[in-house]
């Protein structure tokens, strides 16, 4: 699957900090913001982004829909859970500015940047 090119992706990017630490504490529950702190996306440039995002749209729609957000945390860690209803259409809600139930790739770069 296409998640699995993203690890090797990230670790050409140089993230702040292993995934293995970034994904600890979520088992409590997802926050994107801390997630891209922790993960060191939020610095990236917009360039290294739309490359993490189009991994991320699995189905090449030019869109993260809510099917490829609930395996968001699967596409940095094979081990990682599935995202739950709430955790999803939070992520979604925070994510998508124009409001048509999808993030776009310049919606992806606002929202990994603002934490």
């Amino acid at each position: 699957p296409e998640c699995l090119r993203l690890d090797r992706l990230l670790q050409s990017l140089s993230l702040s900090r292993p995934l293995s630490i970034s994904l600890s504490p979520l088992t409590a529950g997802f926050h994107h913001t801390d997630f891209f702190k922790a993960s060191g996306l939020s610095t990236k440039s917009d360039a290294e982004l739309a490359t993490i995002f189009s991994v991320l749209d699995g189905d090449k729609s030019g869109y993260i829909e809510v099917d490829e957000l609930k395996d968001f945390l699967k596409c940095f860690s094979a081990s990682a859970r599935t995202l739950n209803e709430k955790e999803t259409n939070d992520f979604l809600a925070a994510g998508d500015s124009d409001h048509d139930g999808k993030i776009g790739v310049d919606e992806f770069k606002t929202m990994a940047k603002k934490t």
